[in-house]
């Protein structure tokens, strides 16, 4: 099948592959235009025109392809069967949507309709939720509203960081686009409403909707003063950049686990014994500061104080170094029994 791939991060490489893979013709991909990124300010390609390129397949990048009516043109002469959208990261307008005989489909990083918008992999960490998935839906004006076609779940687990998930999720993407595409390709071209019929999608529940907002600067703050499993999953969720101070330095915590007795099961096994020790809120939050360093503990990372269970820091990266773990980490930051993060 013909396919016109809409994508921009590394995320959207995956389907990328899977679709060539599969044996589908992409006949363009769109992305966003280059960016000014590194010290330099070089101007670098996305990722996905980066893999278009090198597979051959021509590139559009429209700075806003709502206005752009020239880009808009070329697309529709390319004749594509089917648009394939994976984190492009513009809203497409009607006149694109309609332009597919067999529609435009959205390959989206969570259970709909729980996280629409932005953000849904941080977001299914920040909040703690046991589970995400993949769904496949059907685009319309309205941001991740469509109707859905082919979903499935996986398991979130507690030391899983928003980098490692997105890694499975985009892995996942590819494979139900794969599976989707022949059933797609089945049900054949027509009017909309006909078109998802036959293929049996599935609206989405309006009432149990959540919206993944873009992340602010002040969401990658560390609030010691938090229980231990909030900022717990706010250095996975936000990996690589939850934030706090350490001797005015800036000090990004990239790894942790919060030494709470009933995820006992789920913790490190290097790090369940240490629960008898530290794992209470009465024996140490009480009456430690929040941030300050309850001990250190070597080969592991620094025990901290909150304001619920402690929580222990196994890596992280201070301004102007390299990121380290466990021992490494402590000797870079000098830590010692008292000192405080701030």
């Amino acid at each position: 099948m013909d396919v016109l791939f809409w994508g921009t991060p590394a995320y959207a490489v995956a389907s990328l592959d899977a679709l060539a893979a599969a044996g589908h013709r992409i006949c363009g991909v769109v992305s966003q235009p280059d960016r000014r990124r590194g010290r330099g300010k070089d101007l670098v390609a996305s990722p996905v025109k980066a893999r278009a390129l090198s597979l051959g397949i021509p590139v559009f990048t429209p700075e806003r392809i709502r206005t752009d009516l020239d880009c808009q043109r070329q697309l529709a002469e390319l004749g594509a069967a089917i648009s394939v959208v994976v984190a492009f990261g513009q809203i497409l307008p009607p006149e694109v949507l309609a332009q597919p005989p067999l529609g435009c489909w959205n390959g989206h990083g969570s259970l709909l309709p729980r996280w629409r918008g932005a953000a849904p992999i941080q977001w299914s960490l920040l909040e703690g939720d046991q589970q995400t998935g993949v769904g496949i839906m059907a685009m319309e004006a309205g941001l991740d509203t469509g109707p859905v076609l082919l979903e499935r779940a996986i398991p979130i687990g507690l030391l899983q960081n928003a980098q490692e998930l997105a890694a499975q999720l985009a892995e996942l993407t590819g494979q139900l686009f794969v599976e989707a595409l022949p059933s797609i390709e089945a049900a054949g071209a027509g009017p909309e409403a006909e078109r998802l019929g036959r293929l049996g999608v599935v609206p989405q529940e309006q009432a149990t909707m959540t919206y993944a907002r873009m992340l602010a600067k002040a969401d990658f703050m560390v609030d010691w003063g938090r229980q231990a499993l909030a900022i717990h999953r706010q250095v996975m969720g936000l990996y690589p950049g939850a934030t706090t101070s350490w001797q005015n330095k800036r000090f990004k915590v990239q790894s942790s686990e919060p030494m709470i007795p009933r995820l006992i099961e789920q913790l490190s096994p290097e790090v369940q014994p240490l629960l008898g020790r530290y794992g209470s809120n009465s024996s140490n939050s009480d009456q430690d500061q929040a941030g300050t360093v309850i001990a250190v503990e070597e080969g592991l990372g620094l025990v901290v104080a909150t304001g619920g269970c402690p929580i222990l820091v196994r890596s992280g990266q201070l301004e102007g170094k390299a990121a380290s773990s466990g021992q490494s980490m402590v000797q870079q930051l000098g830590a010692k029994a008292g000192d405080r993060f701030d």
